[in-house]
């Protein structure tokens, strides 16, 4: 029987990091390239929750 790692019994936003951080590895992506493009994906996902949270709110 196989021990599960501490990835696979982590938390599915942890389990994400890991994916994202293999990829871009994988890819050699520039860290200030990675930086610069993850602070825009953050900024892109503060508004789809903002949006998500006030359309709940209306409900």
């Amino acid at each position: 029987m196989n021990k599960p790692t501490s990835v696979e019994q982590a938390p599915q936003h942890v389990k994400l990091a890991v994916d994202l951080i293999m990829l871009l590895e994988q890819n050699q992506v520039p860290p200030q390239q990675v930086l610069d493009a993850l602070e825009i994906v953050k900024q892109d996902y503060l508004k789809k929750a903002h949006t998500e949270l006030e359309q709940k709110n209306q409900i």
